[in-house]
């Protein structure tokens, strides 16, 4: 399905400015939906003047109208004229009859959405409408939530009209567990009086200690009351109690944490009051709480298996140079470095936050452990590496680590023994497969055959087994040798 932003540039008619109005006030279409109980729909103009729905959001405490969705689609000739009325005067267009959409009765409304507020005597500078859809079909007698409700939905539509709301200071990306409607709903004056609170916004405040009604209440005397004394509190607490500012806070008492939306509600350019929504999410900030501390315990545990690697890489390389056999001594050398390029990765995890790594960071330093082996006598290699690998998995970042580390060191130590060459890697990604490709200018295979030792085995295992992915070596005697991996990552991704 395209997304807003692809429908909006495929129009041609807006700017990057315009689009991200649009993104902003789709961003609050699940509140306008839920406090005017109707379907909300954006429509931008299209070249050949007519309009195009490039967001709708269902009631969730409602009968919706559309059981289908309708992004994409021309407006309807029933709401052409009411839409078109919206974006040519910049004034909000009621429906003067019922209109019938599939045999149930609706009330339409359609906003302007405009920009920049608008100013004296001046067109304002609509970018799109937004239309209202009322199930009248499901009509009963309002409670004064409802009614509650739909007057803050109307204050909100007037501001969308006149370029006071979204508001581009709010914060773009609110936390999890950012509240709803339906969680909890206050509503306060100009002096931060509460008119109105919500059973679900009085029983968060109960929870937190507040034995009261909310309404008549200062909410920022409320929250002094309950916080304890002693408990640092957010420094945007008094800003969003008030309603003086659109942020957002989490408020904690009695080991309940309430989250706090703050929607001022502006009439011209003054400040009438606000909507303050909130929402209990103490069990989201306990969850919360526990992904950080297993986290930093799983960063803890890879910083710790380095340091061991490490040491036992140490460990190998005192008893390398202590002992006087060439082939001991070249096996505890080669083990020494598979330990290296394992604990290369785990110091990679330990620095981040995912189990994920950024493999061509990994290989960098991988190439790093090749060095040693090029600074042999008579070998004066050098290594260039070309294309990205990418992020990977952490479950397939040590054994690709591993089995580069063997090819490369292969190169080196055999392809170009004595001599002066090139290795060259070069990474290939697209969503299914990674390509990588080793070439070296030396030697080439004897005979045109591979070799059967510990690390031709070691490469194979980690490649075909653990990676499920295939190798291939090419190359004859005297032209230089190149090894092809593939690994699929769709593979890798199950």
């Amino acid at each position: 399905m395209s997304t807003l932003s692809d429908l909006v540039h495929a129009q041609g008619c807006l700017n990057d400015d315009d689009v991200e109005w649009l993104h902003r006030l789709a961003g609050d279409g699940q509140l306008l939906a839920d406090l005017a109980s109707a379907d909300i729909v954006i429509w931008v103009a299209t070249e050949d003047g007519s309009f195009i729905a490039v967001a709708h959001t269902r009631p969730s405490g409602a009968a919706t109208l559309f059981y289908r969705d309708i992004v994409g689609e021309r407006v309807r000739p029933q709401w052409r004229t009411q839409v078109q009325g919206a974006f040519d005067s910049g004034e909000i267009v009621d429906s003067s009859s019922p209109d019938w959409f599939e045999e149930t009765p609706t009330r339409v409304r359609a906003v302007p959405i405009v920009r920049t507020r608008r100013k004296d005597g001046e067109a304002p500078p609509v970018i799109g409408v937004v239309t209202r859809h009322t199930n009248l079909g499901e009509a009963r007698t309002p409670s004064r939530q409802q009614i509650t409700f739909d007057e803050c939905a109307n204050d909100l539509f007037r501001m969308i009209s006149s370029g006071e709301f979204p508001d581009l200071a709010a914060p773009t990306s609110p936390r999890r567990g950012a509240p709803r409607a339906s969680d909890g709903l206050i509503r306060i004056d100009v002096d931060g009086i509460s008119t109105f609170a919500s059973p679900n916004a009085l029983s968060a405040f109960n929870r937190m200690g507040f034995d009261d009604e909310l309404e008549g209440e200062s909410l920022a005397e409320v929250t002094t009351r309950i916080l304890p004394a002693t408990r640092q509190v957010d420094e945007s607490l008094p800003v969003v109690v008030t309603g003086r500012a659109p942020w957002r806070t989490d408020i904690e008492a009695r080991g309940v944490t309430v989250s706090l939306r703050a929607i001022p509600l502006k009439d011209h350019g003054t400040r009438i009051g606000a909507i303050i929504l909130c929402r209990d999410v103490s069990e989201l900030r306990h969850q919360e709480q526990e992904l950080i501390t297993k986290d930093a315990t799983i960063r803890e545990i890879h910083h710790r298996v380095k340091n061991n690697l490490q040491t036992v890489a140490s460990l190998l390389r005192i008893q390398a140079r202590r002992t006087h056999s060439d082939e001991a001594r070249d096996a505890l050398t080669q083990a020494m470095r598979r330990v290296d390029a394992i604990a290369v990765v785990h110091d990679t995890l330990a620095q981040g936050l995912t189990q994920k790594v950024d493999f061509d960071e990994v290989f960098h330093r991988v190439l790093k452990l090749v060095a040693e082996v090029a600074a042999a006598p008579n070998t004066r290699a050098r290594t260039q590496s070309t294309g990205h690998f990418g992020v990977l998995p952490s479950e397939y970042a040590t054994p690709l680590a591993l089995a580069l580390t063997e090819v490369v060191t292969n190169a080196v130590e055999h392809g170009l023994a004595g001599k002066e060459g090139t290795v060259t890697i070069d990474a290939a990604r697209t969503d299914d497969n990674l390509h990588v490709s080793v070439r070296d200018s030396g030697h080439g295979l004897p005979e045109g055959r591979v070799g059967q030792g510990l690390g031709t085995q070691i490469i194979r295992t980690l490649i075909q087994g653990e990676l499920g992915g295939s190798i291939e070596w090419r190359g004859d005697e005297g032209e230089g040798t190149e090894v092809s991996i593939d690994i699929p990552l769709r593979w890798l991704n199950r």
